[in-house]
């Protein structure tokens, strides 16, 4: 199966300016000239020609309910699993897992099973594992053995935090787990993160600003989401970020404007990170605790904030397309994602230069979107 994509403007995520990029098989073989002739013999070659578009790495989602989240407001408001056709359309070629509130009904064991269909069907994943509460549900006796012995378990969580819904954990608590998640990393080569749940409470990231200070734990190995509640919280972010953690904004209606103030107060943009919540839930809780209201999160709100941010709130794509690839490639160690480099894996997404409409999508050098239409499915689509 070789690919050869010309005439685009590549951004890998820097500027390269036109290049033709070749891929053969699952991986980047070539990017910049390409002596066609060499290719013209009887090989399976399709060539695509990219006039008018941006060529850039697929997105990364580093924070998706792959089997539903939800259940705040009983059995009825588990929400469903995702499926292969809503994660292509939103050009995300990646995706990582998580539970969420629900570790009873809901079990790791199904999201690895889930993760590795989405992976038969053509594109990357990964997961967490855990799930709000501490002590923690995992797959075998614990945290770091899942990280050491099951290929797609790259770290734990996702962890609550200053929320009603979590277990209410101390800082002694959390730093335990986050140690663990990081030996389990150190002895499987993966990330080794703990990705923090981060609700509306007053203490916001209070825990985690202690566990740096306290214990001998690396800011890196620290990764919060849900940090636009707030400006407060904001706030508290931009300053865990200045240490080195990796900080994630869910992606909504006011990601934009959430991007623009965290940029011009200073936020490291290198850890800096969109995601989803994708098949999460969408709970509205009253001040008591009553649920008022429950929706579903789409995959979909990454890619549209990711062009809203661009195109109705300036940044530039420079700017914005390293939050969406090579930051969670960085944060998450994913060694053959988010960069458009030779040897790295066939991931790219294609959009018009014009409007960033979805042209082509592209996961492990496999066609999953063409002129804006899912050509693959999943199995029961």
């Amino acid at each position: 199966m070789i690919k050869l994509i010309k005439n685009g403007e590549v951004y890998a995520p820097e500027y390269l300016g036109r290049q033709t990029i070749l891929v053969i098989d699952n991986k980047i073989t070539k990017i910049g000239d390409v002596n066609e002739k060499i290719l013209e013999v009887d090989l399976d070659l399709e060539v695509i020609d990219a006039q008018g578009c941006i060529i850039m790495p697929g997105i990364i989602d580093p924070h998706v309910h792959l089997i539903g989240g939800g259940g705040e407001g009983g059995f009825a408001t588990r929400t469903p699993e995702i499926q292969l056709s809503e994660i292509v359309r939103s050009g995300i070629t990646t995706v990582v897992g998580c539970l969420g509130t629900d570790g009873t009904t809901r079990h790791m064991t199904s999201l690895l099973a889930k993760a590795r269909g989405l992976e038969e069907e053509g594109i990357s994943t990964y997961i967490y594992t855990g799930n709000y509460h501490v002590p923690t549900p995992t797959i075998t006796c614990c945290v770091k053995d899942d990280i050491i012995i099951v290929d797609k378990v790259i770290g734990a969580g996702e962890i609550a935090l200053s929320d009603s819904r979590s277990a209410q954990p101390s800082v002694h608590e959390i730093a335990k787990l986050v140690a663990e998640a990081r030996i389990g990393g150190l002895l499987s080569g993966k990330a080794g993160v703990t990705h923090f749940h981060i609700g509306p409470g007053k203490q916001r990231l209070q825990f985690l600003h202690e566990i740096m200070e306290d214990y001998e734990i690396p800011a890196s190995k620290i990764y919060c989401t849900h940090i636009t509640r707030s400006k407060e919280l904001m706030d508290d972010a931009i300053s865990l970020a200045k240490k080195g953690s990796f900080v994630d904004m869910t992606a909504d209606e006011e990601t934009g404007e959430w991007f623009t103030y965290y940029k011009e107060n200073g936020g490291d943009l290198n850890q800096l990170t969109f995601s989803s919540d994708g098949n999460g839930s969408l709970p509205i809780f009253a001040e008591d605790g009553k649920l008022m209201g429950i929706g579903v999160a789409s995959p979909f709100t990454l890619y549209e904030q990711f062009v809203a941010t661009v195109r109705e709130h300036g940044a530039s794509l420079e700017e914005i397309i390293p939050i969406v690839t090579a930051n969670p490639a960085t944060a998450l160690h994913l060694k053959h994602k988010g960069r458009l480099v030779e040897g790295n894996d066939g991931d790219l997404l294609l959009l018009d230069k014009e409007d960033l409409s979805i042209k082509h999508v592209f996961a492990k050098g496999k066609q999953m979107v063409k002129n804006g239409e899912v050509i693959v499915k999943g199995t029961f689509e």
